[in-house]
């Protein structure tokens, strides 16, 4: 079969219980390259034994971190970008989907794919954790935003960041399988700097009115991003924010349908964001002490 026009760019760090199976998915790609962050797990020489480029990445602290980094600095060779983390892999009816794309006469600048949520061993099928993203596109065509602020030294690697496209988008219907190896643990430690760094960016929106640099616009009729971006603007402000989340999905979008699995995701989700609300309180505690 001949590989695709597409160069896969992959952000790791210390991820070998995750990077084989991605890998491995990756055989219609012309290119695969790996952007590391000094992994001491081994990930590096398992990707360059299958095959893929390794590029370290030494963060400044500022924007851009390494995805955006990578697109600017790493000459691309291919037509067309895949971005992909080390947890997520591509089925081959995804592939088969991503060819006749290519082979259209005139496909779009980039196009969506929707994320599907495994949790625990399971993959859900309710609960409304899975979400769309920016998935495949043209080179040169796309940049991550640039919110404010870089909080950190762990998030060298874009976190809830969104890819602004120039040109038309459209949506691929098969999914990205998203399935993280590493156990609970690591699951919760990733969403508690996850919370850190959200409740900084919500505390300069709501103190500065500024989200941040370049961003997604927030609209209720626009795409998938930007209606995700109206949302939790007006989610932010809202009281009982967490439990609202947690209704949400357990049942509105149906998490109690898988069972305790379910109940401990939406129970996670409500956790997080009463994290980030606290920090960004404990925040605003801060600026009042500190003022004259």
């Amino acid at each position: 079969m001949n590989k695709l026009d597409v160069t896969v760019l992959i952000a790791a760090r210390n991820e070998a219980a995750n990077v084989s199976a991605c890998l491995d998915s990756l055989g219609p790609a012309r290119r695969v390259l790996l952007v590391d962050s000094q992994s001491t797990d081994g990930t590096a020489q398992m990707a360059k034994e299958r095959g893929a480029e390794v590029i370290q990445f030494h963060w400044d602290g500022k924007y851009p971190r390494k995805r955006q980094w990578a697109l600017e600095h790493v000459p691309m060779s291919t037509e067309w970008v895949i971005v992909l983390d080390a947890d997520e892999s591509i089925s081959p009816r995804l592939w088969d989907e991503i060819r006749r794309v290519l082979a259209s006469p005139s496909p779009p600048a980039a196009l969506t794919v929707r994320k599907q949520f495994h949790f625990m061993g399971r993959c859900f099928r309710f609960g409304g954790f899975s979400h769309d993203a920016v998935f495949l596109f043209r080179r040169g065509m796309v940049r991550f935003e640039n919110l404010l602020p870089d909080v950190g030294e762990n998030l060298d690697m874009e976190v809830h960041e969104r890819l602004i496209v120039s040109g038309p988008m459209g949506r691929l219907k098969e999914p990205l399988e998203h399935r993280d190896a590493k156990g609970l643990a690591a699951y919760i430690a990733r969403h508690n700097a996850y919370s850190t760094w959200e409740a900084e960016v919500r505390y300069q929106a709501l103190t500065t009115g500024r989200y941040g640099t370049q961003t997604i616009r927030p609209r209720w009729r626009g795409n998938a991003q930007e209606r995700r971006r109206f949302l939790k603007l007006l989610a932010m402000r809202l009281p009982g924010e967490a439990w609202a989340w947690f209704f949400y999905h357990y049942m509105i979008r149906g998490a109690f349908l898988e069972g305790w699995r379910g109940l401990i995701a939406a129970q996670i989700r409500r956790a997080y964001i009463e994290q980030v609300r606290a920090k960004v309180f404990e925040k605003k505690l801060a600026a009042r002490r500190a003022a004259p």
